[in-house]
C-alpha cells in the first residue's frame, strides 16, 4: 500500500483502542471527550511546535476542525441515547455519504470499484453488529446517522489542496474541549481512580492524539473515498480488541462481517495500487517516447 494509506489505516487502528479505554471509566461520556480533547490538542500542539509546523487558517481548516468536533460530540451523545452497535452502524454510514457529497458538490463520479467496495464494507459493518441493531431512541439513531454526515465532511475537507489536518484537528480539540467543559467541572476527578485517569490519559495521547497525527499525514496523500473506506476497519477491530482483552464473545456472524470488511479493504487498496502504478508507468513511457 502507498504511504498514505498505510498512515490512514494506522489511525484507523489507534482510533479503534477508544473501546478498550471507555470501558474502563466511568465518567459522563461528555466529560470524558472533554479531557481527551485536553490531552490530545495539547500533544498536537507541542508536536507542531516541535516540528515547526506551519498553522494554517482557511475555510477549509474551519469546516473540517467544525466537522470532527461535531462527530465527535454527537458520537458521545448518541452513545447514551441508543445502543452502541446502532451508533457504530450508523455512523460507519461514512463511506456512502463521501460518495453522494464528492457526486453532488464536486460532480465527482464515484468508480465501479469504490461503489462495490463502500457497499461491501457497509455490508460487512452490518453484519458485525446485527445482534446490535434495534429500534433503540430514535433520537440517538438521528444523531448517530447525522455524526456520519460530519465524518464524511471531515474527510471531504481534509483532501482537500487548501486544507491543513495538523491545524484543523487542534481546532477541533478546541471546541470540543469547551462544549464538554461543564460536564467535566461536575466530575470529581481527585476521587479517580488512577486506573481510570490512565485511561482518560491514553483516550488523549494514543486513541486521539497520535492516532490524528498519522489520519493528519495520510489524508494528504489519500483520496477521501479510499480513506473513509479504510476507516471501515475501526468499527471492527473496536469491539474485536474488546473481546480479546475483556473476554466478550464475539458471534460467528460477527466475525464474517470482520472478515468481509478486512478483506475489501485489503483488495481495494491493492488493485488501487496497482491501477496507479500502471498510470505511473504509463506516464514514464509517454516522456520518455517524446
Amino acid at each position: 500500500m502507498r504511504k498514505g494509506t498505510v498512515f490512514v489505516f494506522l489511525s484507523a487502528v489507534l482510533f479503534a483502542t477508544g473501546g478498550l479505554f471507555f470501558k474502563k471509566c466511568g465518567w459522563n461520556a461528555m466529560a470524558i471527550s472533554s479531557a481527551r480533547s485536553i490531552i490530545a490538542g495539547a500533544f498536537i500542539l507541542v508536536v507542531m511546535l516541535a516540528t515547526k509546523h506551519k498553522f494554517k487558517i482557511n475555510p477549509a481548516v474551519i469546516a473540517a476542525a467544525v466537522s470532527i468536533s461535531v462527530t465527535n460530540n454527537l458520537f458521545a451523545l448518541a452513545n447514551k441515547l441508543t445502543t452502541a452497535g446502532n451508533t457504530i452502524v450508523l455512523q460507519f454510514s461514512m463511506p456512502a455519504f463521501v460518495i453522494i457529497i464528492m457526486a453532488i458538490l464536486f460532480k465527482k463520479k464515484p468508480t465501479t470499484l469504490e461503489l462495490v467496495t463502500c457497499f461491501a464494507v457497509l455490508a460487512g459493518i452490518i453484519c458485525f453488529f446485527i445482534d446490535s441493531l434495534t429500534a433503540g431512541n430514535m433520537l440517538g439513531n438521528v444523531l448517530a446517522l447525522i455524526s456520519g454526515v460530519s465524518y464524511a465532511c471531515f474527510f471531504i475537507f481534509n483532501s482537500r489542496e487548501d486544507s491543513e489536518p495538523f491545524t484543523a484537528v487542534l481546532l477541533s480539540y478546541a471546541l470540543t474541549a469547551l462544549i464538554g467543559l461543564p460536564w467535566l467541572l461536575r466530575t470529581n476527578i481527585a476521587a479517580t481512580p488512577v486506573n481510570e485517569l490512565l485511561c482518560v490519559a491514553a483516550l488523549g495521547l494514543v486513541q486521539q492524539g497520535l492516532a490524528q497525527i498519522c489520519f493528519s499525514v495520510g489524508i494528504k496523500n489519500t483520496p477521501p473515498v479510499a480513506a473513509s473506506l479504510i476507516s471501515g476497519v475501526e468499527p471492527i477491530l473496536n469491539p474485536v480488541l474488546v473481546a480479546i482483552f475483556y473476554g466478550e464473545k464475539l458471534t460467528w456472524l460477527s466475525l464474517v462481517g470482520a472478515a468481509i470488511v478486512l478483506v475489501s479493504v485489503l483488495v481495494f487498496n491493492v488493485l488501487t495500487a496497482g491501477k496507479k502504478r500502471e498510470e505511473e508507468k504509463n506516464q514514464e513511457q509517454e516522456i520518455s517516447n517524446e
